[in-house]
């Protein structure tokens, strides 16, 4: 029996990993499709780059002392750090910690700490606090849209990632666009309530040059079969309307 399962080319295959990516894309031209392989080529060699320097002050610091290396090791094993400091570098340690002249030093870098685990704690119950803001806010809007529960997934994975991105420092082509839309949208609804005012001034100014055309309905005192007649009003410039309508 001949074997009926149809071998995709590196192009389908290549598209269906994209399509996979970003589902909500569709790349029906090659400038879209091509331009996201660019976008992501850029994103991979970012990435590999900061590897890379990360790896090479890892290296640099190992080949520097050698003990720095199996220090790190140990703790990543779950060794105690202080029994990884004697393992690696000698109960001389000790000495330097009651070193006279190290006392500043060591108050010093004592008081880094403490700062640091103090704003990080800060930032723990600051985070916890927003997050509750945030899941109540998350609610309203889902229920006010009438959104699934993988929509709203789908949106917040989204926002997520922007921000890593935006931590990382890179912001791709898809990013700016959605922001880029977001803000011209933002222009469209300010020049359509502009536009709304002004016609609706435009009609101020017709009613009242209609109604300046076909009179208030009532005879006028005096005229033709009268004397003594009262003055007019003076007829009304396009300029005076517009004025008064504004």
């Amino acid at each position: 029996m001949a074997d009926t399962n149809e071998v995709k080319s590196r192009r389908d295959q290549h598209l269906e990993r994209l399509r996979k990516k970003y589902p909500e894309k569709k790349f029906e031209d090659d400038e879209e499709i091509y331009g996201q392989i660019s976008d992501d080529y850029d994103n991979y060699e970012a990435e590999l780059e900061g590897y890379r320097g990360r790896e090479k002050s890892l290296s640099d610091m190992f080949a520097a002392d050698p003990r720095s290396a199996q220090f790190l090791t140990d703790m990543h094993n779950g060794t105690d750090p202080v029994l990884g400091l004697v393992r690696n570098f000698g109960v001389e340690i000790k000495d330097v910690l009651d070193d006279p002249e190290m006392q500043d030093k060591i108050a010093e870098a004592n008081k880094d700490y403490v700062e640091r685990v103090a704003n990080s704690k800060k930032l723990d119950e600051e985070y916890e606090k927003n997050m509750d803001t945030t899941l109540e806010t998350l609610r309203q809007f889902q229920a006010e849209r009438g959104m699934s529960d993988e929509q709203i997934d789908k949106l917040v994975e989204l926002l997520l990632g922007i921000v890593r991105d935006g931590v990382m420092g890179k912001f791709s082509t898809e990013t700016l666009d959605m922001a880029s839309k977001a803000l011209n949208y933002d222009a469209d609804v300010a020049a359509a309530g502009e536009e709304g005012e002004i016609a609706g001034r435009n009609a101020k100014v017709v009613e009242k040059l209609r109604k300046s055309k076909k009179g208030d309905g009532t005879a006028p005192i005096g005229g033709k079969n009268g004397q003594g007649a009262a003055p007019t009003r003076k007829e009304q410039s396009m300029f005076d309307l517009a004025s008064e309508a504004m």
